[in-house]
């Protein structure tokens, strides 16, 4: 039985990043994003077994002050896809006051941007 791994295949595995809101990282450890990833729901269901998550952070407050930085960083690593976390985007948390901003500075260094995770 032969053991397929990355290393004797020639299939790229998709690298995501997931960026979230500061305020409710004091309250949420992120198992929601982590569930719907390795479960391949939700937000994720278009992904097959060879992506894998890279990057996982917070934007570092109001007003996503890390989010450029963090970014760049993920960038040089050859991330293909950021998604924004569920938490920037429904109505019951903290409204995301950057969101817009947050999905610019995204959009400028030329990565995909999905919006949500596992809501």
């Amino acid at each position: 039985m032969r053991i397929i791994t990355r290393e004797n295949t020639e299939e790229k595995p998709t690298k995501i990043a997931v960026v979230r809101c500061d305020i409710v990282s004091e309250t949420c450890p992120g198992v929601g994003c982590f569930m719907a990833f390795n479960q391949r729901k939700m937000y994720f269901r278009d992904y097959d077994e060879n992506a894998e998550i890279i990057a996982f952070f917070t934007c570092g407050g109001c007003s996503g002050r890390r989010v450029y930085r963090l970014v760049r960083s993920v960038k040089k690593l050859g991330v293909d896809v950021i998604h924004l976390g569920s938490c920037m985007q429904m109505e019951d948390y903290p409204k995301c006051p950057h969101i817009d901003s947050i999905k610019k500075i995204i959009e400028d260094a030329g990565i995909r941007i999905v919006e949500g995770t596992h809501h």
